[in-house]
């Protein structure tokens, strides 16, 4: 009788795949692609070199389309109809950070929505492990004249860091005053490409959206500026963690709402009033009378690191919340976490106990960031 055959995952690849391999990188599963999660220098190397000088990160696994209707405030309210953010409200060329939200206010994603040059024109930028679904949820409640058009032909590479912008520069002089959060088209080395003043590892930098067929002379062409070093997803995340941002299927999802999340910031003035976003009558009831639970940043003592899933309890030993990312941070020299806990607790200051090993181990709540956020601010 005959061995069973092993079922294997079928991994995609981005259009720089073979570029990682060339490069050293150690490469893993991550959200159905064969990613690179480091390269030899390791982790700890590239992080520091990131918040140094200036990190190259491959994140083409993530979903791109646009958004096409008849004009912005059409295009508009059919996206608004799925987010809280201010869509209507973005300046040519603005970025909004928005959340889509299911009928009980939970989220079922984060994302990136930049106002084009064109007019009924909008750019998204979604998780990779949600784009299927992100982009079939709002296909199916798009209304008639509007539509998602997915970009499966485009990379997405990431430059960031302080040395970021005058590296940058050197291929696309235009950018080094491009305002922080706004997406611009432009020429880089000759390619065109769309590049985003954003990034999520608290650092200055940008996004560039680039037709595969040019992503690996691209990268090259940034990979040999003596600044730049590639970095992979390890790195990644421990700079999105000490800049406490939110990592979708860990620290938020469709359980968690944007009060709960430390989110509500990004519901504007003018959608609160109108209430018309999926679960509203939830999310704003939170917001006018508080939630039971809240994210919160966690700073251990000590050098033994909480990762995801470590019990949190009070000093009596009671459970209180979770920890939902955590691991070592390089730029503060110790173990830092974030998580949800019950909001009695959620002050800063508060001693709190995680769960390591089968040990209470002290820790205190704290704000975030860990470390300050260097965006692009121009001088006024």
């Amino acid at each position: 009788m005959s061995e069973p055959a092993v079922q294997t995952e079928i991994l995609k690849t981005t259009p720089l795949h073979a570029l990682h391999v060339e490069l050293g990188a150690k490469m893993v599963p991550f959200a159905g692609y064969d990613m690179p999660v480091q390269y030899p220098d390791g982790v700890l190397a590239e992080h520091l070199h990131t918040r140094k000088a200036a990190g190259l990160f491959d994140v083409s696994h993530m979903g791109q389309a646009y958004l096409v209707g008849p004009d912005h405030a059409s295009i508009s309210a059919a996206i608004e109809a799925l987010v809280p953010g201010d869509i209507l409200g973005l300046e040519p060329l603005a970025i909004r950070y928005t959340l889509l939200l299911n009928d009980k206010g939970g989220i079922r994603d984060d994302l990136m929505v930049t106002r084009t040059a064109k007019d009924g024109m909008l750019f998204l930028v979604v998780n990779a492990a949600c784009k299927d679904a992100d982009f079939a949820h709002i296909a199916a409640n798009l209304p008639k004249g509007i539509e998602l058009r997915r970009l499966e032909d485009r990379a997405l590479i990431a430059l960031q860091g302080p040395e970021a912008a005058a590296v940058f520069a050197r291929l696309a002089p235009g950018a080094a005053t491009q305002d922080f959060m706004t997406g611009v088209e432009m020429t880089v080395a000759g390619i065109p490409c769309l590049v985003s003043r954003s990034g999520y590892t608290g650092e200055d930098g940008y996004e560039i959206s680039v037709p595969d067929g040019e992503a690996v002379a691209l990268t090259k062409k940034l990979l040999a500026e003596p600044e730049v070093k590639p970095i992979g997803l390890g790195a990644r995340d421990s700079l999105r963690l000490e800049a406490g941002l939110c990592l979708y299927g860990h620290d938020i999802d469709e359980t968690t709402t944007p009060v709960e999340g430390a989110l509500t910031w990004t519901i504007s003035k003018r959608r609160r009033e109108e209430g018309n976003f999926p679960g509203a009558k939830i999310i704003l009831d939170q917001v006018a009378n508080g939630v039971t639970r809240k994210r919160v940043g966690l700073l251990p003592e000590g050098k033994a690191p909480a990762r995801e899933g470590t019990e949190i309890t009070d000093k009596s030993g009671r459970k209180i919340g979770v920890v939902t990312s955590g691991g070592y941070g390089p730029s503060v020299g110790g173990p830092i976490a974030m998580g949800y806990v019950e909001t009695s607790h959620a002050k800063s200051g508060t001693d709190i106990e995680l769960m390591v090993r089968g040990k209470g181990r002290p820790a205190k709540v704290v704000p975030m960031p860990f470390v300050e956020k260097r965006f692009y601010r121009p001088a006024k």
